[in-house]
């Protein structure tokens, strides 16, 4: 067995983990048609990767107007919070810990999705230019309605309940969703941001949400039970910015005044290039925070070990290699080889290309 730090165990905030290796969040579209609840199938599916050291489930709308594409899970409901308490106590009793995200979706949402076939909401009325899943097909994202100011601690408040109904369903903690062009990322970046108020404008207005949904998440929860997410550099559903390094380090030096246990920041395009703007300075932006630093997209093995061992990192986030490989932890201490996925078995659907990829001994025999 390898003895490289990435397999070692760390504490971040009042999280102990047993290795440096995270589950990244993975939209798989399974939830119960009706109800929008997980079941039985997820709690299978999350106890299968016990092994990371931290599960970070796919991405829970908050709210209805949270949602964005069909099937996926939410944590507002009395079925929802029953439905992930059965993923909590799968994954405890394999010794596992797991945080849920937290998702509002924004503008990435279509009328036949939203409560009563309204428009999706944003921080502007700017389309996103891109697709969303409503359950037949993909379909066009309308033009959102740019959110009132008065609907704004609606938002927080939504945030707040969903964190008390995550602590309620067992989780570890949880991870904040500000990433890949959803709400909290649309109201940082100004290619969605055309606000005159108080959340538009200057990059200190438009990390205010940003800053008040973690004052709200972290009076509930605690600062160390808490995470986030963020894709500074990312296009990733329509999302621009006239300066993203001066966005970065606003968002990253107010997620730093909240002691969060770990930021999750996707490095370049989510689930795409690595590449990012010239200029980028990734140790500066870490230098800001002193919680635990989780990188994410497109790490290989021999990438994740020097990540870690050279302090670039203090926990690496795989995606795609935990959907075929339950058991990734222990293929990636052993440097086994990683099964492939099946992308069209990615979203929707049932155990096929879900819960019944083989662990290593089992692939062997």
């Amino acid at each position: 067995m390898s003895t490289e730090k990435l397999f070692a165990p760390i504490q971040i905030g009042d999280i102990a983990m047993a290795n440096r290796i995270a589950m990244a969040p993975l939209t798989r579209n399974r939830a119960d048609h009706e109800t929008d609840a997980p079941h039985a199938l997820q709690a299978q599916y999350y106890a299968q990767r016990a092994s990371a050291g931290l599960l970070i489930t796919e991405a829970a709308q908050i709210s209805p107007q949270g949602k964005g594409y069909a099937f996926t899970p939410g944590i507002f409901t009395r079925a929802q919070i029953e439905g992930w308490k059965l993923t909590t106590e799968a994954v405890h009793a394999k010794g596992g810990k797991i945080v849920i995200q937290l998702w509002h979706v924004g503008r990435i949402s279509a009328n036949v999705l939203q409560p009563g076939g309204a428009d999706p909401v944003g921080p502007s009325a700017i389309a996103s230019g891109v697709k969303t899943f409503d359950g037949a097909g993909f379909v066009d994202t309308p033009t959102p309605r740019a959110l009132d100011i008065a609907e704004i601690p609606g938002i927080i408040a939504d945030f707040e309940q969903a964190t008390r109904n995550a602590v309620e369903a067992g989780f570890d903690g949880v991870e904040i969703h500000a990433a890949n062009g959803y709400l909290l990322d649309q109201f940082m970046k100004t290619g969605a941001n055309a606000r005159t108020d108080a959340y538009g404008g200057s990059v200190e207005n438009r990390v205010r949400l940003l800053d008040e949904v973690i004052g709200a998440v972290v009076a509930v929860i605690g600062a160390g039970r808490a995470g986030i997410r963020i894709s500074p550099y990312s296009p990733a559903n329509g999302v621009s910015d006239a300066d993203p390094h001066e966005t970065a380090r606003a968002a990253v030096a107010v997620i730093a005044k909240h002691d969060l246990a770990y930021l999750h920041i996707v490095e370049g395009s989510t689930g795409g290039p690595r590449e990012m703007p010239e200029g980028t300075d990734l140790p500066a932006l870490k230098a800001i925070f002193a919680g635990a630093w989780m990188v994410n997209n497109g790490y290989t093995r021999a990438m994740a070990i020097d990540a870690v061992q050279s302090g670039a990192a203090d926990i690496v986030a795989f995606g795609r290699s935990f959907i075929s490989n339950p058991d990734l932890v222990e293929r990636l201490e052993r440097d086994a080889p990683l099964t492939k996925a099946d992308s069209a078995t990615f979203y929707g659907g049932a155990d096929a290309g879900y819960t019944d990829y083989p662990a290593l001994e089992a692939a062997a025999a």
